[in-house]
């Protein structure tokens, strides 16, 4: 089989199993074979179960030769975030302590997955508690970017993008609660969907005994289409169990089918997170494409919210929602560092331990500030269709384990920036609960990826 038919993607790679022209067990051969190729230098792919893969990919060939169609991702081989629970392959969130949690159940997600048909085969690797921009935990070690081994995938799909980037998988699917979607798509060169909130149930997406649906996170594809995010969310979306009683999804399609009818805002930079030139300038291309094509473009219409204030308030909230992660002796040192805070000290540092430690009325003040923000940016899509902005504030950077997040940094157009001031990109639509898509914009001079984030309003107009 031809090495570029496991790049194709998985709606072209359903309808080759579909018609015949290829068989499950061959697709999923020709992915395991990349994988024992290239994942030893990647290690994007952490977990597998092959005798179960192989099992159903063999049902999946003798279900279509009866003539009977499982769905969309019929026989399509796939991996998934090491974080949603898959029976008989362990959730460890890279925390020493679970690497022998085995869940009893399969998470929502991939439970509707293999509903549509898809063969699962494996999970790719994260960060320790989903919690950073790099891909490296003490249990399965560093995820490498296949476009250059010394440099990051993101985090934490990180794992996710790079299996689909160096095609060693047929589709994926990740979380993002500060870009965990969209930040290893842009470095990888794939496509990302960060959902509007809640319309993905994440039931068995979290650590061991946990329920709670978390404040911003939302769960979502990645893929190398823009066709496959629109399958993979379809099958994704939808209410769990308990909710579904009392309703239930339906998302509205476009009225617009032609660029030409198109609004479109472009916004490069922003004093709040400075973006290196070579990333501005791939998005600035994607707009002038778009411009060509006749879609009216605005480098000057924005949201009336001010960025600083935004990206205030969702560090504040991100904290905030991520705090229960605390073990007690964490929490202690984070609130006598808060207690010790200037009020007008904005370090990420100063922002982070005050949100670790919020007083719950606190919090009630900033989502005051997210709800009000939240009406700003629909009163926005009443004029505009699209926002495109960057997805990060450099393209993918050199691996760099040293000292806190806060503490590392990234060069952005020849001076170093803290790792963590880039946030904002994630934030400045996240925290508003708006969905955002990360597509492939070009490369750097470097040869590196750029994506674009395309942030939309919670439903098409």
């Amino acid at each position: 089989m031809p090495p570029q038919l496991a790049f194709q993607s998985a709606k072209a790679l359903a309808a080759r199993i579909r018609t015949g022209r290829i068989a499950s067990q061959q697709m999923l051969d020709l992915y395991l074979a990349r994988m024992e190729k290239y994942n030893p230098r990647i290690n994007a792919i952490i977990a597998t179960d092959l005798k179960a893969a192989r099992k159903r990919a063999r049902a999946a060939d003798a279900a279509l030769a009866k003539g009977d169609l499982w769905g969309p991702l019929h026989g399509v081989p796939m991996t998934i975030k090491e974080s949603f629970d898959v029976v008989g392959l362990p959730t460890t969130w890279g925390l020493p302590q679970l690497k022998d949690n085995y869940p009893t159940r399969n998470a929502l997600a991939v439970e509707r997955l293999l509903q549509a048909g898809a063969v699962l085969f494996g999970k790719t690797n994260v960060p320790v508690l989903l919690a950073d921009w790099q891909t490296f935990n003490p249990i399965y070690g560093t995820t490498n970017n296949p476009w250059d081994l010394t440099r990051v995938p993101g985090g934490s799909s990180g794992g996710s993008a790079a299996a689909l980037a160096a095609g060693i998988t047929g589709l994926e699917a990740g979380s993002d609660i500060g870009a965990s979607i969209r930040n290893p798509a842009h470095y990888c060169g794939v496509y990302g969907h960060k959902p509007t909130w809640g319309i993905c149930a994440p039931e068995g997406q979290s650590l061991p005994g946990r329920f709670a649906t978390q404040d911003i996170a939302a769960i979502g594809p990645l893929a190398r289409s823009a066709d496959d995010l629109e399958i993979a969310l379809k099958i994704m979306a939808g209410p769990d169990a308990i909710d579904a009683r009392g309703w239930r999804l339906r998302l509205p399609r476009p009225s617009k089918n032609a660029l030409r009818q198109f609004k479109i805002a472009v916004m490069l930079n922003a004093d709040t997170a400075e973006v290196d030139r070579s990333v501005q300038d791939r998005i600035q291309g994607v707009a002038d494409f778009l411009a060509h094509a006749k879609a009216k473009i605005s480098d000057r219409a924005r949201p009336a919210i001010e960025l600083a204030e935004a990206h205030h308030v969702y560090i504040q909230l991100l904290r905030a929602a991520t705090s229960r992660n605390q073990t007690d002796e964490l929490f202690a040192r984070n609130l006598e560092a808060a207690r010790k805070v200037s009020p007008d000290d904005t370090a990420y540092y100063a922002w982070m331990v005050k949100g670790n430690t919020t007083y719950h009325r606190d919090w009630l003040q900033w989502n005051e500030a997210r709800q009000q923000m939240r009406l700003k940016w629909a009163e926005f899509f009443q004029d505009y269709d699209l926002l495109l902005c960057p997805a990060a504030a450099s393209a993918a950077f050199p691996h760099n384990h040293h000292g806190e997040r806060w503490e590392r940094m990234v060069t952005v157009n020849g001076r170093p920036q803290p790792s963590t001031t880039q946030m904002f990109w994630a934030g400045y639509s996240g925290m508003a609960n708006l969905p955002s898509t990360v597509a492939p914009a070009g490369f750097t001079a470097a040869g590196l990826p750029v994506g674009v984030q395309i942030v939309g309003p919670r439903t098409p107009t």
